[in-house]
């Protein structure tokens, strides 16, 4: 008996796909383009089963829709700016390109044995000065459109990297590759406009139909259109106002504090002259300026002792604070406190001792009694308390305080976000120098697109902390392209979120020189069909593409305004941890079972298994990609990436779970290898006469066809691999004796090779050969349904007496009216409902159900 040779065969049909240029695209307007991308992959160092997920699922879309006639794009490239880098040049004493590059090679290379169909020759590195001189000139072409631009503000300082960080990058008040606790800083900082596209940006989710839901609402909240009322308070003998913001108006006369931001201009002042306030004010900016950090954060406030006098009770003030969760970047930076319906007011007015009064009452409550405790009120119901808003519900009481506000001048009714303006300045070597230089004649002059790239120097130094292109002594002077005189260039770098936000669509003419997009060809591929990656871009990476498209559109870069048409979240690839009894972490094959525990190969002892985690090199439950495509071949592991579970959820990686794919692998090797009769000859016509049996199993064939094609379509991946595992199951029964047997096997087995083409290509290429064809399976078309094998030829139909179900019986498929009547009578269960009572008439819906009516 034969046996399949994986490591061989995958390495040959790599080489002839690469020798024959299989996947390299080119425009051709005569076919439908699918442009399929999955997001391109930092160079961090070796690839594990984890990461190879996301490149199975896109290659198995692109080989399909490559199969339907589609001219299809399919690139790979790498996100190679960033931290880790520079991180590593530090510890390793290595230069942050030289450990990029090893990477990268090293991650090609692992990339190549899984047997991609990537177009390889559109490879683009984002660190490499041809990528990010178009970037600069992106970045001047947003400064003259008045879309970037530079202020002071507060930011997030990630005090290990030393640098800032955009709010995205904050993960509960941390920086999101540290782990360190983010304070606030006050720095010059490029922005991008982003928020002069927010109610665009939001317009548009509800047109992104194939995107996952919770994508779409996680975008919708990070937008955060909020509308209400921006009025100020009088302050009690000062003449300055606060002014505030409020998506709540309806509330206001259960308010029993103004709160301002530690940032707030009226802070800043009073701090200046109270050192307790200083203090305060120094603590909170330690918190840094994400709302998770804030919302997370215990609530602080300090009494300012000011009074904010109430706008419609006459009489009445509220103390003001300076309270820890209020920011500053939304809205106006004060607010005021109505505690009976806010949570986070009920907590500060409860820590603080401040009145706490229901104005909003619950239909189903007795105003008079009603009374809030531990939590705050959110719901419907009408206004109390509350003069002439007394009854109202809740909208029409916002509106008639607004209304009111507006008549008497003191006040208007506004839409703001929560969306900020993207700041993009970072203060690292590893990333694309900001094409800017500051003069102190001319201020900030832009490079001019002659002198572009501005490139980063190679002699670089990390001996001390900071900026290391602040630290240069050469790179940063230069002279002023306006007057010539002595300058500095921006020191700062592009967050690297600037080279995503872009890359995709460079992929249309990665070579260009001139330009960085031919239009002729990014007209072509844009927008990208199918893109595919993880949920935790949901956000940052996602939203920036968004914004990126319409701006690029804007400057006449473009046609299209959204990237990417369709988006599909992969699950995560999980194992069990393992932990020594010293607390040291294990890899899976430095454990084994013994006697039914887990112990360490290595000295016998016990071992602690942990739960199933996200597969992460610090907790070492990580299968290396060598290791199962050396033991049992990158298909076998393609297979069960694809088979285990919907593409969408998490998949647990298991040693019974590769060994299952390969002994699926080997046997689908034998039976086309090894036939029980003879195969008809290539070609050969359907035969005039074929058995029951083999009648039978085409019909599988041919369901097997539309439903696997259906399946793909709609990313039921592991609903595609177990019909072809059930044709296989059928083909294996069919013994080859009866009449035109041997045509069908022929005819099952091309379809079978054609099927798991995109699961498996290296066993699909080797099989199609086997079978005497001389093309390549990859550039075969794929298999055609016969629509008269795919219908059964019998259905069953429910037989009901007066609207009672009384049988179901099978019957030729659109049998006739008097073939249905006689089988329906002929049923005993039918005939003792009937019990001689006479038939008033009959109703027929053919395929479906026949009802006696007596």
């Amino acid at each position: 008996m034969s046996r399949y040779n994986s490591k061989e065969t995958e390495a040959k049909w790599q080489a002839i796909w690469d020798e024959r240029g299989s996947f390299v695209a080119h425009e051709d307007p005569s076919r439908p383009k699918y442009y399929v991308l999955e997001m391109f992959p930092y160079p961090s160092g070796r690839l594990h089963v984890g990461h190879a997920r996301n490149y199975a699922i896109g290659d198995m879309v692109a080989r399909y829709k490559r199969a339907r006639g589609f001219n299809v794009l399919h690139p790979m490239g790498w996100d190679a700016f960033g931290l880790p880098a520079e991180n590593a040049a530090i510890a390793n004493k290595v230069h942050p390109a030289t450990w990029t590059y090893q990477n990268i090679a090293t991650m090609r290379d692992q990339l190549k044995t899984l047997g991609l169909a990537y177009d390889w020759t559109r490879e683009i590195a984002t660190c490499a000065p041809e990528y990010y001189r178009h970037e600069q000139k992106i970045f001047l072409d947003f400064l003259n459109a008045g879309l970037a631009y530079r202020k002071e503000s507060w930011v997030n300082w990630d005090p290990v990297e030393n640098t800032v960080l955009a709010n995205e990058q904050v993960i509960d008040g941390r920086g999101w590759r540290s782990g360190a606790p983010v304070e606030k800083r006050k720095l010059s900082q490029w922005f991008l406009k982003i928020t002069q596209y927010a109610d665009e940006l939001l317009d548009a989710i509800g047109k992104l139909e194939r995107w996952p839901d919770k994508v779409r609402t996680m975008q919708e909240k990070w937008i955060g259109k909020s509308s209400g009322l921006r009025f100020a308070f009088d302050l009690v003998n000062e003449q300055e106002k606060i002014e505030v913001f409020t998506t709540r108006p309806d509330t206001l006369f259960g308010a029993s504090f103004v709160a301002v931001s530690p940032n707030h201009p009226l802070a800043a002042r009073l701090a200046a002259d109270n050192p307790a306030l200083a203090d305060f004010i120094a603590e909170c900016n330690r918190i840094g300026t994400s709302e998770a950090a804030i919302e997370t954060a215990e609530k602080l406030g300090f009494d300012t002792g000011l009074k904010a006098i109430h706008p419609f009770v006459e009489g009445r003030t509220v103390p003001v604070h300076v309270a820890n969760f209020v920011l500053m970047e939304y809205g106006t930076g004060a607010i005021f406190g109505c505690p009976a319906h806010d949570q986070r007011d009920l907590d500060f007015a409860r820590k603080y001792g401040l009145p706490v009064l229901p104005v909003v009452v619950p239909d189903d409550s007795d105003p008079a009694s009603f009374q809030v405790g531990a939590e705050a009120y959110t719901g419907p119901g009408h206004l109390r308390n509350s003069d002439f808003l007394d009854g109202l519900e809740v909208e029409a009481a916002k509106r008639a305080v607004i209304e009111r506000m507006e008549a008497a001048g003191k006040g208007e009714g506004t839409t703001i976000y929560r969306l900020r303006d993207w700041g993009v300045s970072r203060q690292r070597y590893w990333g694309c120098p900001i094409p800017v230089i500051h003069c102190a004649t001319c201020g900030i002059v832009p490079v001019p697109e002659q002198d572009l790239p501005v490139e980063l120097p190679t002699d670089v130094s990390f001996d001390q902390p900071g900026n290391p292109l602040d630290h240069h002594p050469t790179w940063k002077h230069t002279t002023c392209p306006t007057c010539g005189g002595e300058a500095r260039r921006e020191t700062d770098t592009f967050d690297t979120f600037f080279e995503s936000s872009w890359y995709f669509a460079r992929f249309c003419s990665p070579h260009d020189t001139t330009t960085a997009f031919d239009r002729a060809a990014a007209d072509y591929w844009l927008p990208v069909d199918q893109y595919i990656g993880g949920v935790e871009h949901a956000v940052l990476h996602l939203l920036y593409s968004r914004f990126f498209t319409r701006a690029l559109k804007d400057c006449g870069y473009l046609s299209v305004a959204e990237p990417f048409e369709g988006l599909m979240t992969q699950g995560m690839v999980t194992h069990a941890t393992y932990r020594d009894q010293a607390g040291k972490w294990l890899y899976p094959e430095e454990v084994e079972q013994r006697d039914g525990q887990t112990v360490s190969r290595e000295t016998g002892e016990s071992v602690e298994a942990g739960r199933l985690e996200k597969m992460s090199k610090s907790k070492k439950n990580v299968v290396g990609l060598e290791h199962i495509i050396d033991t049992y071949g990158a298909d076998t592991m393609r297979l069960l990436l694809l088979s285990d579970s919907p593409p969408e959820r998490d998949l647990e990686w298991t040693e019974s779970g590769i060994d299952g794919a390969w002994r699926y692998a080997a046997r689908v090797w034998r039976l086309i290898t090894e036939p029980v009769v003879p195969l008809a000859a290539a070609g050969t016509p359907v035969p005039a006469t074929i058995s029951d049996k083999g009648q039978a199993v085409r019909r599988i064939v041919h369901k097997t066809i539309d439903g696997l094609g259906d399946d793909v379509e709609k990313f039921r991946f592991n609903k595609a691999v177990a019909r072809v595992r059930e044709l296989t199951n059928a083909l294996s029964d069919l013994d080859g004796k009866g009449a035109g047997e041997d045509w069908v096997l022929r005819e099952g087995f091309e379809t079978l090779v054609k099927l798991i083409g995109p699961m498996m290509p290296h066993l699909g290429e080797e099989l199609w050969q086997g079978l005497g064809h001389a093309t390549l399976l990859t550039e075969s078309p794929w298999p055609e349904a016969d629509p008269a094998l795919v219908v059964d030829e019998s259905v069953v139909v429910a037989i009901q007496v007066n609207g009672k179900l009384r049988a179901s019986i099978p019957l030729p498929r659109d049998a006739s009216e008097e073939v249905a009547r006689a089988a329906a009578l002929a049923d005993a269960n039918v005939q003792r409902a009937i019990d001689g009572k006479t038939i008033r008439k009959l109703i027929h819906v053919p395929n479906r159900i026949v009802n006696v009516v007596v």
